[in-house]
């Protein structure tokens, strides 16, 4: 079962296309699933997440959602995913051709009176969830 404090449940229009991106794309693996429910729970390098099929529903039904769904799905957030190689994930959605919201940077950001480095990239999931991929580069002083 997951350790995480913290585990994203992303309702998906199509798990077979989500599940395309996440495992060959992305890199994640199924954890567990439930074909029957059109449910699967992903890992990668400790980050965990689940992707969940749903039809979309009118205001009147009850489900998960929390207002009529339109996509993308999932806007105002960004899930950002440590990984041990975000050259591999980026490499492979150009090989794909998968368009990506911001290129591979690298970015520092201030935290206190240091900086952490980031080789990171953003890309949208099949259903419009935005995703930052990034690999640590560690810390330096602020200058």
């Amino acid at each position: 079962m997951s350790r995480c404090k913290v585990v994203p449940e992303l309702l998906c229009s199509n798990l077979d296309v989500s599940l395309d991106f996440y495992l060959k794309l992305a890199g994640f693996e199924v954890l567990y699933d439930r074909p029957e429910n059109r449910f699967a729970y992903l890992g990668l390098d400790g980050a965990e997440l689940m992707l969940d099929e749903t039809p979309e529903i009118s205001d009147d039904e009850g489900d998960w959602w929390t207002a009529r769904a339109t996509k993308p799905y999932g806007r105002g957030i960004n899930l950002q995913i440590e990984v041990s190689d975000v050259q591999a994930i980026h490499d492979r959605l150009a090989e794909a051709k998968w368009p990506l919201f911001r290129p591979l940077e690298d970015q520092w950001y201030r935290a206190g009176d240091i900086e952490v480095g980031n080789r990171e990239f953003l890309v949208q999931d099949p259903d419009g969830y935005l995703l930052r991929f990034f690999s640590d580069l560690g810390e330096r002083t602020t200058p």
